[in-house]
Formats: C-alpha cells, structure tokens, sequence
C-alpha cells in the first residue's frame, strides 16, 4: 500500500472567510509595525530598501508596503519536489499532498539497551538514519539529533554525511553558518555528480531559522537562507512562535503574527534570488505558562499547524510544518494520543511536509529508537485515512455479494483474497491483534517492548551505504568525516 503523497485537506480549521481575515491582518502587521532586525544585515536591509520597504535606521526596523510583499510572494515556486537518492523516495510538494518524517535536534536519547536517558552521538545520528530508511511510512530525514561528541566546528559536514550515508530517503538539516552549507552543498555535489545535478535534483535541503518570534530577522540564519537562495538549494523558512510567550495567546494572533514573519521570509527570499524554491515553514507551538517552557503535544498545536497550510496554500506556496510531537518523557499512552492527534490533524489538513512526526519526546528534547517504530505506525494509520474509501465497481464488490448470497460467508472468498492486503492498513508488526492466550504466550509485550525488538532487528539488518565507495574516500580525503567506515 503507497502511502506517500496522499490527498489531505479534509480538515480545515479556518473558513476561506478566516484565511481571508488572518492573511489581510498579516499584510497590516508588515506595514504598520513591521519588522526588527539584528546587526550585520546590511546589504539585506539595503536590497529591501532599494525594493521598497522602508527602514527605519534608528529603531532597526522594516515594514513592507503589501504591494511589495504580494509581488514577492508570487515568484514563489507553486511546486516543489524534494528527491530522495533514490527516485522511489523523491517528494512531490504541491496543494494538499502530504508527507510526513523526522525533525528536530534532540539533545538526549533513550539508551536502546538500557533504556536510561543519555546525551545523543554521531553514531546515533548514523543509526537513527538507518532505521528510518527501513520504516517505510516515515517519508523523509530531518536530522533528529545533535551530534553532542563531535566539535561545534565539525557538525555540518559530518551531520549530512550520517544521514546521506545511511538513508536513500531525502535529507534536510540546519547549518550553523555559510561555510557549512558552501561545504554541504560541495559534499552533495560530489555525490550527484556536479552543483547542476544535485540543482536537478535536490536530495538534500536546508531549514533556517530566520525569524525570532515575535518579528524578528536572525542575522545568521537570514544570512544563510539568502546563500541557499542563491545556490538554488530548497530552503525551509522555519519561524515557531509560542503562543502565550513569543505571540499573543490566541491561536487566530499567533497565526496572523506567523504569517506575517513567513511573508516577510519569502519576500527576502524572492528578492535575493527570483523564483528561489522556499518552503513556508510556520510552526506554531503553545507556552507551557506554569513553567514558560514549550508545548508540542497539545491538541491546538495540531489544529493551528493544520491552519498553516491553509495560509500557506492561500498564497500558493508548499509548506513545512510540524505534529507527531509530545510532551511525555517516554513512549507511554501519553505519547501515542498527543502524536496521533496532531498527527492526525495536520496530515487530514493537507501540510506538504510535516517534520518532528517520528521519533519525539520530551517536547524535541528527546529521541527514542522504538518511538520511531512507533510513531511509524501512526504515520501509517494517518495516510491510510488519506487514502480514503474506494467506491469503483469492484470495491462495490455487488458481483460478489449476489454469488455468496443471503446468509453466506466471505471469508473465503476470492474476492476477499484479492484485497486482504490492500484494503485495510495492516501496519508494521508493532500493533497487536493476537487472542490473550497467544499474547501471554509470546511473554506479554507491550507496545514499547514489541518497539524496541523490531528497532533492533531493523539495525541488526546489514545495509548498504548509499555513498559510492569511491566518492566517500573523495569526501574522506576533503573534509573531516569522523564516522568509522563500515
């Protein structure tokens, strides 16, 4: 069962009246109170001047006349497609087709042999990726994790060849600066076969974090969004206002002051390089405001990231999101309702590429190897909603029905035999449908624990490295890789 790029947009949150409303409420925000900048973004400043916008010096800050903005957005690819390595892989973003994976930069990692919290590695990065490349339902690799053995200095480069290396699905991380993704961009090409064929096909891609909400452009992450610009590398625009902290506390100010930042980022994006292939990449979240930290797996969160891609969509542009999320520290029952909700909503919204889907915890503090496995099985689930109901004559099945008659039985039918695997989502082996009496047998195991034995067969399965031998001694010779070669 094909469950990547399915028909979403049965959920929508705001009426086209809202949209409407949110979207002229943004224009309203760009020109009467604008944007602040911080310091070292001179020529951007001055290309949106030349564009424009007017700058206010002495207070740092930009507002945008709407024509501007709306003439801006509009070069704005309507469609984007993101490649995996391999073509099965590759994402084809537009309207309302949905794609769901990893995200995030967890800091911490549930051991798993031992099950204790502990800092995460290179190698779990490398084995992470691995993992995901074998869940099928898990369509694309953000880097989950942070490399915390590994030098500042040296995170770039070896956090894209882990992932690279491991997975054939397409790859999409931050980088800490423009020498990072000049690097980046050179190891890819080397992989591609040259910058013209990793622009033909981008297998990998980049996300900055241009916007400090509320209203804010981050000098370096501005900086780096305008360099994958100019390389023609897909970029998501990633702001994450916090509802109650960093935007107003209702969902509807957060959304209008989200989509403000997004249309401010893809007019900067426009105007460094026309027809720049951008991804709007809101994420709104919610203040946890007993103790000021963040809220990923409220239901709201699903229901405004669902909105996100009907703002995004109003304007025509894919869309970079985020559901799957949860605030429990471990994959409990707490975990699988607050991931399937969100999950749920903003998949059935139509999101292009919902991130953070597998593997969270702890609010993105935390990864566990047989979460992914897990939240696999949501994915799943989600997508074959998608998938809807078919109502074709042999799905009517009215042929059948008359020869089994009145009082018959179906069980053994051939028609039955014909869709046993194709009618009904029939997961990856972590959900159990067993009799008491076979589950007591085979020793009871949770959810958690049937998680962990399938994440370790999975990594015990050989695979192989999706860089050619003779261009990763190429990339050895170039820059520091530290992981081993296997």
């Amino acid at each position: 069962m094909n469950l990547m790029g399915l028909q979403g947009g049965q959920y929508c949150p705001l009426s086209p009246e809202q949209i409407e409303i949110i979207h002229e409420a943004s224009l309203k925000i760009l020109e009467k109170t604008g944007m602040t900048y911080e310091q070292g973004l001179e020529d951007t400043i001055q290309m949106l001047e030349d564009n424009g916008a007017a700058i206010d010096r002495d207070r740092n800050n930009i507002t945008f006349p709407r024509d501007m903005i709306i003439e801006q957005v509009a070069n704005a690819p309507e469609r984007i497609v993101l490649c995996g390595q391999d073509p099965k892989n590759d994402l084809h973003l537009a309207e309302n087709r949905v794609h769901m994976g990893t995200g995030g930069a967890a800091i911490k990692i549930l051991d798993l042999e031992t099950g204790r919290v502990r800092p995460t590695t290179l190698k779990d990065l490398y084995d992470v990726s691995r993992l995901v490349d074998q869940l099928d339902n898990i369509h694309f690799l953000v880097k989950p994790c942070i490399a915390t053995d590994i030098a500042i200095e040296d995170y770039n480069i070896n956090w894209f060849y882990a992932c690279l290396s491991a997975s054939s699905k397409h790859v999409m991380s931050g980088v800490n600066d423009e020498k990072g993704l000049h690097d980046v961009i050179e190891m890819a090409s080397m992989i591609a076969g040259g910058l013209e064929k990793l622009q033909e096909r981008p297998f990998i891609s980049t996300v900055a974090c241009f916007a400090i909400s509320p209203l804010k452009l981050c000098t370096q992450s501005t900086l780096i969004m305008q360099e994958a610009n100019r390389f023609r590398i897909p970029i998501a625009l990633s702001s994450a206002p916090m509802a109650g902290s960093t935007s107003p506390l209702t969902m509807a100010g957060t959304l209008a002051q989200l989509h403000a930042e997004q249309l401010a980022g893809i007019t900067i994006c426009q105007l460094t390089q026309a027809g720049a292939p951008v991804l709007y990449g809101g994420i709104p979240g919610m203040a946890n405001l007993n103790n000021m930290g963040y809220l990923g797996g409220a239901v709201e969160c699903g229901m405004m990231n669902a909105a996100i891609h009907q703002l995004s969509n109003h304007i025509k542009v894919p869309n970079y999101n985020s559901a799957g999320l949860s605030d429990s520290k471990v994959p409990d029952a707490q975990a699988g309702y607050e991931k399937a909700f969100t999950a749920l909503l903003a998949s059935m919204g139509g999101s292009n590429y919902i991130h953070h889907s597998a593997g969270m915890l702890e609010s993105m503090l935390t990864i566990a190897y047989e979460q992914f496995v897990i939240d696999d099985e949501i994915i799943g689930n989600c997508c074959r909603v998608l998938k809807g109901i078919d109502c074709d004559a042999d799905h009517l099945a009215l042929e059948v029905i008359d020869s089994v008659g009145p009082g018959g039985n179906f069980m053994t039918s051939p028609h039955t035999m014909a869709h046993l695997r194709t009618e009904y989502y029939n997961g990856n082996g972590v959900t159990d449908r067993k009799s008491r009496d076979k589950w007591e047998q085979e020793a009871s195991l949770d959810t958690r624990q049937r998680a962990l034995a399938i994440a370790k067969k999975l990594l015990e399965t050989p695979q192989p490295s999706y860089i050619p031998e003779e261009i990763d001694k190429a990339i050895r010779e170039k820059f520091n890789i530290l992981l081993a070669k296997k």
